[in-house]
C-alpha cells in the first residue's frame, strides 16, 4: 500500500492490477481547461481525469452567503459519488499525478485522506518523470466499473477561519502560507488583489519540497528543513492562495514522518475578502 508517494518505476509495475486507479489532476489556475485538453491528447494508461473546480472543490459561496474561498473543500457526499465514478472502493490504491510538481495531485491525496482513504500517493515527479522513463501515454479513454467507496473517520485535520483568527491572540499554532515569496510579500496584486498574508505566518513556498528534477527531497531532508521551521508540527497550519498547494506542504511533512498538521481550507483567498481581518505585507511574520 503507497501513502503518501510512488516512483513512476514501481507505478510501472502495478498498473494493470485490477485494485489501481490512477487520477490525472493536471490544470492551470489562469487556464481552467488546460487540464482536460492535455488529458485528451495523451495520459497515462488507464487514467481517469479530475478536475480541480468540477470536482476536486466546491461552491465558494456557504449557506449562509460567505465567500468561502476560490478552492474551498467539496460537498463530502458529492466527492464520494465522484469517487466512486471513477471506479474506486474500500479496496482500491488510488494514484494522482500531474506535471506541476504534485501541487494538484496533493489536493487530490489530502481529499482521500480527508474521507478516510489511506491507500492513495502522488506520482514522484509526476507526467515528466513517467515520460522520462520512456513509459507509454495514451489517448484512449479507460473503461471504468463504477465503485463503492465509503467515507470512514477522517486521517486528516482541519480549521476554520474563526480558529485561525482566534490564533492570532494565543499564538498556540504556528501558521505556514505555502504561496510563491512575492505573493507572500503582497507583491503580485495579478494573482492576490488584496496582498500579503495573515499575522503570524511564515513563508514555506511548496516548491521548496523539491529537488530540481521535480520529484520530493528525501525524508530525512525534508524532515530537517521542517522542524528548523516548525519545532513542533502537530500544533501547525498550512495555508495558501486557496487551500490548494498547501495540501503539497502537507503532503512533505508525512513523506518526512511528521503527521498531525492542519489544513486551512479557506486560505488567503477566505481570509482576505472582508477587510476587518487583519493583513501583514512585506517578508516579515
Amino acid at each position: 500500500m503507497y501513502t503518501t508517494l510512488i516512483s513512476a518505476q514501481d507505478l510501472a509495475k502495478q498498473i494493470d492490477q485490477p485494485h489501481t486507479v490512477i487520477l490525472d489532476c493536471r490544470h492551470d489556475l489562469m487556464d481552467l481547461s488546460a487540464g482536460q485538453a492535455a488529458y485528451d491528447c495523451a495520459h497515462l494508461p488507464g487514467a481517469r481525469f479530475a478536475h480541480l473546480d468540477q470536482q476536486l472543490s466546491g461552491s465558494k459561496m456557504s449557506p449562509d452567503g460567505k465567500f468561502r474561498g476560490r478552492h474551498p473543500l467539496p460537498d463530502e457526499n458529492e466527492f464520494i459519488q465522484n469517487l466512486r465514478a471513477w471506479g474506486i472502493d474500500n479496496a482500491t490504491q488510488v494514484i494522482a499525478y500531474d506535471a506541476h510538481g504534485g501541487m494538484f495531485a496533493a489536493r487530490l491525496w489530502w481529499l482521500l485522506r480527508w474521507v478516510g482513504h489511506s491507500s492513495v500517493a502522488v506520482l514522484d515527479g509526476g507526467l515528466p518523470a513517467w515520460i522520462a522513463l520512456g513509459l507509454s501515454v495514451t489517448d484512449k479513454l479507460p473503461e471504468v466499473v463504477r465503485g463503492d467507496i465509503t467515507a470512514k473517520p477522517s486521517l486528516v485535520a482541519q480549521v476554520n477561519v474563526a480558529e485561525v483568527l482566534a490564533n492570532l491572540a494565543t499564538a498556540t499554532r504556528s501558521l505556514v502560507d505555502a504561496r510563491a515569496p512575492d505573493r507572500y510579500r503582497g507583491e503580485n496584486e495579478s494573482i492576490d488583489p488584496v496582498g500579503g498574508h495573515i499575522p503570524g505566518a511564515r513563508n514555506r513556498f511548496f516548491k521548496d519540497n523539491l529537488q530540481a528534477d521535480g520529484r520530493f527531497k528525501g525524508a530525512q531532508q525534508l524532515r530537517t528543513e521542517w522542524l528548523d521551521m516548525v519545532p513542533d508540527v502537530s500544533r501547525s497550519i498550512m495555508q495558501c492562495g486557496s487551500g490548494v498547494t498547501a495540501c503539497h506542504n502537507l503532503l512533505a511533512l508525512e513523506v518526512a514522518g511528521l503527521s498531525g498538521a492542519a489544513l486551512y481550507p479557506g486560505s488567503w483567498s477566505e481570509w482576505c475578502a472582508e477587510s476587518v481581518r487583519p493583513v501583514m505585507r512585506g517578508q516579515d511574520a
